[in-house]
């Protein structure tokens, strides 16, 4: 969906791309990271979840463009 939406247009593309990308390495930095404690956060593993998510979307989008 996240594609779907940015990807219509085509000007948001590495906006987007870059936003993804800063939040989903910084929810793996906060969840996998030396801070055990804060990993297992019902907060952290939510965001864990979400960005679970946005990446299957990605995938998902990318193999309906791609067939």
């Amino acid at each position: 969906m996240v594609s779907t939406v940015a990807g219509q247009r085509g000007s948001l593309d590495v906006v987007i791309a870059t936003i993804l990308i800063v939040f989903t390495e910084s929810v793996s930095i906060i969840v996998y990271g030396r801070g055990r404690q804060v990993g297992r956060a019902l907060w952290a593993e939510t965001m864990n979840w979400l960005k679970i998510g946005f990446t299957y979307s990605l995938f998902v989008e990318a193999f309906k463009l791609g067939s």
